[in-house]
């Protein structure tokens, strides 16, 4: 109540008014006035309470937006972005017809007409209403966020923790280098794949204000990866150097064991030469020499291969000792074929009948396989088992005069039983796509 209703108030009429010391006489206006002015008032406390909530849901919808920026560039982040700025310009229109409406009237003097109060009232209840429409606008907005900003928050939760553990990687492999050149190591590839993550961890210190969260998420991952297998490489280098130094010496003491194994191929070529057909070991007659020149070679490599060590230089160490490895097979290959061609061929002059019955028995087995559920054969595997049937026996009179070619007898017999293997498994491929 304005100090003129509290004067007649006071004097007990309700009729009297003054203004500036004059009096009027009214019937029950200054209630009505009174009136207008405490309604025009609460619309206008209603205004401004609109206009609070208003601006406190636009503070926090705006670090919302700001935190999904700041992690998602994509079409629907980029579209939230524009729908919010809609938003601020209908809110900067609404702010500002409240504002005006509240400017334009000064609800607080105590000769306020009725008529002004009631207009001032009207405007800022219609800015109220805007408000709160705009807010309720606000609030449904946000509430669409959900999935974008529980991602974003997902990722912003992530990076902290992510770029430590990037920055404990590097310090650890930094640390593992360190220990291990203490012990001799040079380590100098190592430590240039260390050096070369700098310019990465000067990137995360800059941090995701400037390279964007997912970027320094990604880095930060890759650059823990990295450091994680340096740090491993640097830890297993004493034990990579150990491991080498033993296969050193058991590549070499295995070429001496093969050397001396080649020497006794030269006696096995003289009993096949002096026993069987030229067929049988013409094919052997180079492998004494070539035994000695590739163990020469696989020796060679080794001391490559033990010099490269002693210079730390793993990968053509490490390259060497497979060329060794694979000389030394194959060499060991052919000096036990001849030792094998010796050993077959004693067994098959001594009585051929095992490797034929073998034979036979794999044919006979597919012939009944062949016939399972049948009344008469497919001609495409009744064909090819006929045919090894006729094979075997051009193989079996093939084993006539002084120095039968007892090694063709055998690699016939092998293909025999290849072909026959075939058609077995092309059977039971049918019969299993028919089940």
């Amino acid at each position: 109540m304005g100090s003129a209703g509290r004067w007649a108030s006071a004097t007990g009429s309700g009729r009297t008014l003054t203004t500036h010391g004059t009096r009027r006489w009214g019937w029950g206006g200054g209630d009505r006035g009174e009136n207008a002015r405490a309604e025009a008032q609460a619309a206008r406390d209603a205004a401004a309470n609109a206009f609070y909530e208003l601006d406190t849901a636009q503070r926090d919808l705006k670090i919302s937006i700001e935190t999904i920026a700041a992690v998602d560039d994509s079409p629907a982040a980029r579209r939230v972005e524009q729908d919010f700025a809609t938003l601020g310009q209908r809110i900067d229109r609404a702010s500002q017809a409240y504002i005006t409406a509240v400017d334009a009237h000064d609800l607080d003097r105590d000769d306020l007409a009725p008529g002004t109060a009631a207009q001032a009232r009207q405007e800022l209840q219609q800015a109220t209403n805007e408000l709160e429409r705009i807010r309720a606008d606000l609030n449904h907005f946000a509430h669409s966020l959900g999935p974008l900003l529980q991602d974003a928050e997902t990722q912003l939760a992530r990076l902290a923790p992510a770029v430590e553990r990037a920055r404990q990687g590097l310090l650890a492999a930094s640390n593992a280098l360190d220990a291990v050149r203490a012990q001799g190591f040079k380590a100098d590839d190592l430590a240039a794949r260390l050096a070369a993550l700098g310019p990465e961890l000067t990137k995360l210190n800059e941090g995701a204000g400037r390279h964007g969260v997912p970027q320094t998420i990604h880095r930060a991952v890759e650059v823990q990866r990295t450091a994680e297998a340096l740090c491993g490489e640097a830890e297993q280098l004493p034990k990579k150097a150990a491991d080498m130094d033993k296969r050193l010496v058991s590549l070499r003491t295995r070429a001496q064991a093969l050397a001396t194994r080649a020497e006794g191929v030269t006696p096995i070529l003289s009993e096949l030469r002096r026993r069987f057909a030229m067929a049988c070991w013409q094919d052997l007659q180079s492998v004494p020499e070539q035994a000695k020149q590739a163990v020469a070679q696989a020796e060679e490599k080794i001391r490559e291969a033990s010099r490269a060590r002693s210079d730390q230089r793993w990968p053509d160490a490490t390259a060497l000792l497979g060329t060794v490895r694979a000389l030394l097979n194959d060499t060991d290959e052919a000096v036990t074929a001849a030792g094998d061609r010796l050993r077959r061929l004693n067994e098959v002059q001594k009585d051929h009948t095992t490797e034929v019955e073998k034979t036979r028995f794999a044919i006979r087995d597919a012939q009944r396989l062949a016939m399972t559920g049948r009344a008469n054969p497919d001609p495409r595997h009744a064909q090819p088992l006929d045919q090894s049937v006729e094979r075997l026996d051009r193989a079996v009179a093939g084993l006539t005069g002084r120095h039968p070619d007892y090694w063709h007898f055998l690699t016939e017999t092998e293909a025999i039983r290849e072909t026959v293997a075939r058609v077995v498994q092309t059977i039971r491929n049918e019969m299993s796509g028919r089940a």
